[in-house]
């Protein structure tokens, strides 16, 4: 079984951390860097911030969030929401991002996935679904923070997104998100099944017995926001129950801010 990375997510509204459900009925949390720090401080093995209207909006306000971040955490940084082109990818990259997660972008013009993986190579490009279950086994990849169909089976998505050249999935269930349900099994299992790069769930947890239900599925990653925000559980209990399910995941092993 491969190493499983256990993500702390942040939705980013404005300069607020926030939460919903069906990534709707938003909640302030907090500040997002006081957050992040927590997060990191606690063992989270990457961080995710995802602006949630910034393709609403057509902007990204996410470059000062990341910037501080990046000076006081030293575990990789994925940053997704409004990012249209390679000058917005740059900024992120400038700002101390390792990773991009692009969803809206990628549905509208498909070719700068592969413009994002030959300048900063595909590890770099994380292609973002945001999937919603519209029959039995079947898929569609939204947009715009799960507000917009596309029309895309999300299976057939994820593959043509890994030929054009994006080296990770981050998978969202909207169905899920934050339902404190448990993730969406065969959707994950499907698009697992279907490529051949690393995916990350995201999207309904809630408790120790759905990362048992995930870990079958051959998941490279799992992102939490829910159950950390509201501190329901530590990244230790969490990465304590995955080991105890049978995940490969690396011990929480509390570190110490610098000044």
């Amino acid at each position: 079984m491969s190493h499983v990375r256990i993500i702390a997510r942040l939705d980013i509204k404005g300069p607020n951390l926030i939460k919903g459900v069906h990534l709707e009925g938003l909640r302030v949390v907090g500040d997002p860097h006081q957050h992040a720090l927590r997060y990191y401080e606690e063992g989270a093995d990457e961080l995710l911030f995802i602006d949630i209207v910034a393709s609403l909006y057509q902007r990204n306000n996410l470059s000062d969030i990341i910037k501080r971040a990046a000076d006081r955490v030293y575990v990789p940084i994925t940053v997704g929401g409004g990012l249209r082109s390679l000058d917005d990818v740059s900024r992120m990259m400038h700002s101390g991002a390792d990773k991009v997660a692009i969803n809206t972008a990628a549905i509208a013009r498909p070719e700068l996935i592969g413009e994002v993986a030959r300048r900063y190579g595909s590890q770099c490009m994380v292609l973002g679904i945001e999937a919603k279950r519209v029959a039995p086994g079947r898929w569609e990849a939204y947009t715009d923070n799960g507000r917009e169909r596309t029309g895309q089976d999300v299976v057939a998505w994820a593959k043509r997104g890994v030929e054009l050249g994006a080296g990770e999935i981050l998978l969202t269930s909207v169905d899920q998100e934050g339902t404190r349900k448990g993730f969406d099994i065969p959707l994950v299992q499907q698009v697992c099944d279907a490529v051949n790069v690393p995916v990350t769930a995201s999207g309904g947890f809630g408790r120790a017995e759905d990362l048992a239900a995930i870990a079958a599925t051959g998941v490279s990653g799992i992102a939490i926001a829910d159950a950390l925000h509201w501190k329901r559980m530590t990244l230790a209990e969490i990465k304590s129950h995955a080991a105890a399910a049978g995940l490969d995941v690396r011990p929480a092993v509390h570190v110490q801010v610098r000044p």
